[in-house]
């Protein structure tokens, strides 16, 4: 065996390997090299000493697997880059957050500690407090460190329960940024790492906080991928805000739920106090010489105007500064919020299509909410700022259309392609079930009327006289928004009422379909189609279609998925035509 030279420099030291086993094919070119994909514990040595890397981590971490050894060199333009920490200002967003914490409840806490002991004792625990918070979070600053190589990320925390993740790049799927107040004027923030799984926390990795210049760094080189063909149509800015979008907000179903929250809040605190019945005393005596019926629906107002206010605060802080942009690699790019900044990144290789949401109110208005079906989409972000798959707020329904084409890079917009209407017995479906919905609770009242007092017998006759015209008018509603059609390579689905959605597809996405008949569906000849796909909800229906129209559809929307279950419709006695499908019986 060849020794090396003595006072050879370190990185030109080799392991000897004999010459005949050196020229049997497949055998490795060192010895002591770590085999590709192996486990890190295989890492054996043949030298009697176990060598480590000059620039190898502290606390005797051991040499990654697949990480190059001495000798070989980087992948040309992706640089391993060194083990980086965070931010130290981090401190000082904890200390700021401890000294308003203690300011709002520590020192009511040191008052009702002082008692029979001084004062400065009382505040001396709130100092320790606030200085331990501060320390333990020193501890952590400098115990996690991160880093980006070539082929995966790696971050390693923790003290006492240490913590060692690492995700390979071709996995990670989103970087988002996020920062509250104090983060942005400090200059840091929150970065967010995610897979695309909902498998809990553990599928992302979350780095608390760096400053916004390196956030963006990571930003940028974790989402780069193969440039994607330019198009100076559809490239840069798709959309930015229009502060006339705010007339939408009072409508949406955002303005009434604040203003029941807010009465709720303003009972539950009163309570707490010990003062409700004297908030519940003011209210009467305001309304001492009011009908109550007027009284219920005077408060119903006054909480819907304080609902429409608390929605347009929301609507500033969530879609202020908002910006929809794409930017070179293929990437969707949301910014938004007025206090907490945030940034949302959606690649375009995930996109399978786009979601128009029209509630009630703002369909009224003419206007829609643009929302994109991807994979590997949480349905909301850790801080509970919204729903992540927002591509843009409700705007008019024209220029949403135009959006989700420019999204879709398609010059027309698949959401506007004109849908094939359901059977009519769709529509008596709908009519039934409203006059059941209306007819069932209002029989019930009336026998409990009967039995206990004439009373309920008034409440349903007002049920049945407010209601049913109501749900009739949302029935029919329903049976005209009903459709479904076939734009370009897209399939396109509409239902819905109180929440109208219309979805476009790709044809390319579907991976299945799902047949359903209830027993009146049968009857009625109906039958309700699920597209099943990995992006977005996960499936998509198209309810209530024709037996025959709803297969065939089928069968062209997605060729060939469906074909192997359908049969051309035809008797013993009537010759079979290839025009009319349908479903083939899998039973015996």
């Amino acid at each position: 065996m060849n020794e090396p030279a003595a006072g050879a420099p370190e990185e030109e030291r080799r392991i000897a390997v004999p010459e005949a086993e050196r020229q049997r094919p497949g055998a490795p070119e060192e010895r002591g090299r770590l085999r590709p994909g192996a486990p890190e514990e295989e890492e054996q040595p043949r030298s009697g000493t176990e060598r480590q890397r000059p620039d190898a981590p502290e606390d005797g971490e051991r040499q990654r697997p697949g990480a190059p050894e001495d000798g070989e060199r980087p992948r040309p333009g992706v640089p391993e880059e060194e083990w980086r920490r965070l931010d130290p200002r981090t401190l000082l967003a904890t200390a700021a957050v401890l000294c308003g914490v203690a300011g709002g409840a520590g020192v009511p806490v040191a008052l009702g500690l002082a008692g029979s002991r001084p004062l400065w004792q009382a505040v001396a625990w709130v100092l320790l407090l606030l200085l331990g918070g501060t320390g333990a979070d020193s501890v952590r600053l400098r115990r996690t460190r991160y880093r980006v190589g070539p082929d995966r990320i790696d971050l390693h925390t923790g003290l006492l329960h240490l913590k060692r993740r690492s995700l390979a790049r071709e996995r990670i799927r989103s970087v988002d940024l996020t920062a509250n107040p104090l983060q942005r004027v400090l200059g840091l923030v929150k970065v967010r790492i995610g897979t695309g799984e909902h498998s809990g926390g553990d599928a992302a990795l979350a780095l608390e906080l760096v400053a916004r210049a390196e956030g963006e760094r990571l930003r940028r080189a974790l989402l780069a991928r193969a440039a994607a063909p330019e198009d100076p149509r559809h490239d840069g800015a798709l959309a930015v805000l229009d502060p006339r979008w705010i007339r939408y907000a009072p409508v949406s179903f955002v303005a009434p739920a604040l203003g029941g929250a807010a009465a709720g809040a303003v009972m539950q605190v009163s309570e707490w106090f010990g003062a409700q019945g004297e908030v519940i005393d003011w209210i009467g005596e305001r309304f001492s010489s009011v009908a109550i019926p007027w009284m219920i629906l005077w408060l119903v107002l006054v909480a819907t105007a304080v609902g429409a206010v608390g929605a347009l605060g929301l609507w500033i802080e969530m879609w202020w500064n908002y910006r929809l942009e794409r930017e070179p690699g293929g990437t969707l790019r949301v910014n938004r919020g007025l206090l907490t900044a945030r940034s949302v990144s959606i690649e375009e290789r995930r996109l399978r299509g786009v979601e128009l949401v029209e509630p009630l109110g703002v369909r009224l208005f003419g206007a829609a909410r643009v929302d994109a079906v991807a994979t590997g989409l949480a349905e909301k972000d850790e801080d509970k700022h919204g729903d992540l798959k927002n591509l843009m707020p409700a705007a008019p329904r024209p220029l949403a259309d135009r959006v989700a084409a420019q999204v879709l890079r398609e010059p027309e917009p698949p959401t506007a392609t004109p849908l094939v209407p359901h059977p009519r017995a769709a529509r008596n479906r709908r009519i039934r079930w409203a006059l059941w919905s209306v007819l069932a609770p209002a029989a019930l009242l009336a026998g409990l009327g009967l039995l206990l007092t004439p009373v309920l017998l008034y409440v349903a006759a007002g049920w049945t006289a407010v209601l049913t015209p109501l749900a009739l008018l949302l029935a029919r509603d329903a049976y005209r928004n009903l459709g479904h059609g076939v734009g370009g390579g897209y399939l396109v689905t509409r239902s819905g009422t109180v929440r109208r959605t219309t979805v476009a597809l790709q044809r390319s996405g579907v991976i299945g379909w799902t047949v359903k008949q209830s027993y009146f569906q049968r009857r009625a000849g109906l039958l309700t189609l699920t597209a099943t796909t990995a992006a977005g909800a996960g499936a998509y229906e198209i309810l209530d279609a024709g037996r025959s129209q709803g297969l065939a559809f089928a069968a062209e929307a997605v060729p060939g998925l469906l074909t192997p279950f359908l049969e051309p419709a035809g008797t013993p006695e009537t010759p079979k035509t290839p025009e009319t499908p349908e479903a083939r019986s899998t039973e015996g």
